[in-house]
């Protein structure tokens, strides 16, 4: 029996619950399927497959030298991943082979949106098999045939089970902005591993802003000479990526902001604004003035030049140019350019800007490119092979899809903006303005990528914004629509991070490096007690309540540049609160939120000797005094629960006052357990908290 979606999803959390999956000849404990994006659809056999060091791949039919590239990089996963011998598990004949890779044809040279990702994946207690129609396929079928492989009583195995998966969206995307925050290709090397072990597809490559011009050009050479601060990467070393990118199953399309976000490239080339100048990389974070003359021929023509370049360095179909929050007011004050736009007849600068991007869509198509930019782009008189990157949110999407133009979503998923796994997980391409669209225009809709704006990243702590959030908002692009169960999903993804720390992703190992610098001690369990409930603002916040305005040449070493985007102790707490004050008590979870809050009420007094020693603490004790005296406020709460007692009127109002004044953000952190106090307040009082005043 096949089961689909987020039913499958139910079903087999019930199974678990009954100790009846993954059950080995020799009664192995029971284990859950930690697959994230889950397939479409799966069928639970019985028993399950040994992983032992004579395990070994055969490849049936024809192969070639990508194919036979990805099914090493498997072996050697899987080796780190059971500490297996790197002289055993090889590649053998289909006959000899526990597991036989099959695909009917090689994919294409370069790397095409829809090409066939589908696989079929069989594991039996005797073997398994791999199909796929093209090694794009075999690949993804890899990765879900590593995520299977667990740890039990009797050694490593997978379970005997059928999958047949495919991705739901063409278009799966991560985003990195290296322009703000230079991030160099090691780094970037391990999020492409990330990428492929959650199936996704496109590497959108954000190369040039305000704030630096990051590829060298031959033809322009001052673009990185004068634009750079000396950090870019050489041709070669983007080939080199490319490569690497290509080997497993991602695509990268290149953006080259224009023509607002483009000051870097007029501190080399100042004949292409439209201001005076003199211009220089700009260090702060916002919307600037410079944009490119779009009145001027030898804009184009050095467009015409440079993009020619990229386009023979970049093999894939697509071609960003941005195009977003051009704000004109270098236009406006420019009087040969409101000349041109007399002459033209046009009556407003995002007609201007229409004009250059139908100037730079053709020389774009000359290139043999398609033109991908942001919302503004979005004009009736551009060719429906455009495709519209939203940042607005899925009316705009909606709206492009209606003219015939083609979208993929990123609104809801900017990683940057610190939101939890859930907030992103809740966002569907398909969803708000997109679900009444017809079938047709639905099939314009091509994904969508998660996006992250590196203000406040460095190449330290770049891992840890992305993962693992990344992987819901992978899953939401791969997986059915209807799989949408958040605890299945932060279950899922807790085991799904700890799985990536085997490809060298930091976002875990990091931690723990960063608050030690920050203690200036190796002793951090206060420190880390406290960093565990606490995370970073959210939205743009940082910078709007911001002491100190940051620039690009701002150190990241404080706490909110290490605390998580997302709390899982205070979410754990949450979990805790409500199950002890459901209809049938746990007294369990009671114990454990008593352990905790006792934990917390006591760690100001253990983190008083690192705050004196360590300047970077300083900004935090007010902070971690609301901690403890939040948790102190738990304990009585909890006390007179205990008792069966109503808490005073007068002690329940002036703990809500203590609760909103530690709500408030301190040192940019947000206090998150204070929302499930605050639920034991209410509880013990039998009030509700005063609404928050706007």
């Amino acid at each position: 029996m096949e089961i689909p979606g987020e039913y499958f999803v139910r079903v087999i959390l019930v199974i678990l619950m009954l100790g009846s999956v993954l059950m080995s000849s020799s009664a192995a404990e029971p284990q859950q399927l930690n697959l994230m994006p889950m397939p479409v659809s799966v069928q639970m056999q019985t028993g399950q497959l040994v992983i032992d060091p004579s395990f070994s791949v055969g490849i049936s039919g024809q192969s070639d030298a990508q194919l036979q590239r990805a099914v090493e990089r498997f072996l050697n996963d899987l080796r780190r991943q059971t500490g297996m011998p790197p002289l055993d598990m090889k590649v053998t004949s289909p006959v000899q082979a526990k597991l036989m890779v099959h695909r009917e044809h090689e994919s294409k040279a370069v790397q095409e949106v829809g090409e066939d990702e589908s696989y079929s994946l069989e594991i039996s207690t005797a073997g398994a098999k791999l199909d796929a129609v093209t090694t794009l396929g075999i690949m993804r079928g890899l990765e879900t045939f590593l995520q299977l492989v667990q740890t039990t009583s009797d050694g490593f195995a997978a379970p005997a089970i059928t999958i047949h998966d495919k991705p739901r969206f063409p278009w799966r995307g991560l985003m990195i902005d290296v322009s703000r925050h230079f991030i160099p290709l090691d780094t970037l090397k391990r999020n492409l591993d990330g990428m492929a072990a959650v199936k996704l597809n496109v590497f959108h490559w954000h190369l040039s802003d305000n704030q630096g011009f990051r590829v060298e050009s031959k033809k322009f050479p001052k673009l990185t000479e004068m634009g750079s601060d000396g950090l870019f990467y050489t041709q070669d070393e983007v080939r080199d990526l490319i490569a690497y990118a290509h080997d497993r199953g991602i695509r990268i399309v290149p953006e080259f902001d224009m023509p607002g976000h483009s000051t870097a490239w007029f501190v080399g080339y100042p004949e292409l604004a439209s201001g005076p100048g003199p211009y220089q990389i700009e260090r702060k974070w916002g919307v600037f003035d410079p944009a490119m003359n779009p009145a001027e021929e030898r804009t184009y023509k050095f467009l015409d030049s440079f993009i020619g370049e990229m386009a023979n360095l970049f093999p894939d179909q697509y071609f960003h140019i941005g195009g977003d929050e051009v704000n004109g007011k270098e236009w406006d004050a420019n009087p040969n350019i409101q000349m041109f736009v007399h002459a033209h007849g046009l009556k407003t600068n995002q007609d201007l800007q229409a004009y250059f991007n139908t100037r730079v869509q053709k020389i774009v198509s000359k290139h043999g490119k398609i033109m991908v930019g942001w919302d503004e782009i979005l004009r009736p008189d551009l060719p429906k092979n455009i495709v519209v990157q939203s940042w607005r949110g899925q009316d705009s999407l909606a709206a492009a899809a209606r003219q015939g133009y083609r979208g993929i979503l990123s609104y809801g998923y900017y990683l940057d903006l610190m939101w939890p796994a859930s907030r992103h997980y809740a966002v569907d391409p398909m969803g708000d303005g997109a679900a009444n669209l017809t079938p047709e225009e639905k099939q314009r809709i091509l994904g969508g990528e998660a996006c992250m704006w590196s203000e406040y990243v460095s190449p330290e702590n770049l891992d840890s914004r992305i993962w693992p959030r990344a992987a819901a908002v992978a899953e939401r692009l791969w997986s059915s629509q209807d799989v949408t169960d958040v605890s299945s999903m932060y279950e899922r993804l807790e085991n799904v991070s700890r799985w990536l720390d085997w490809l060298g992703l930091t976002h875990n190992s990091s931690y723990g490096t960063m608050l030690r610098r920050i203690a200036g001690s190796n002793d951090i369990s206060s420190l880390q007690t406290f960093t565990d409930v606490v995370e970073p603002v959210k939205d743009y916040t940082r910078e709007e309540i911001a002491t100190v305005e940051a620039t690009s040449l701002s150190p990241l070493n404080r706490v909110i540049d290490a605390a998580r985007p997302g709390s899982d102790t205070a979410r754990h707490f949450a979990d805790l609160v409500d199950a002890l004050m459901g209809d049938q008590a746990d007294s369990n979870a009671k114990q454990e939120v008593r352990t905790l809050l006792i934990r917390w009420r006591d760690n100001q007094a253990n983190l008083q000797a690192l705050e004196t020693q360590s300047f970077l603490l300083r900004e935090i004790v007010p902070l971690s005094r609301d901690l403890s005296a939040v948790a102190a406020t738990g304990l009585q709460a909890l006390d007179y629960l205990d008792r069966g007692e109503r808490a005073p009127d007068a002690w329940a109002t002036q703990q809500f006052a203590l609760l909103a004044e530690a709500q408030k953000p301190k040192a940019q952190l947000l206090l998150m357990i204070v929302p499930s106090v605050q639920k034991l307040v209410e509880a013990s009082s039998g009030q509700k908290a005063p609404s928050p005043q706007k």
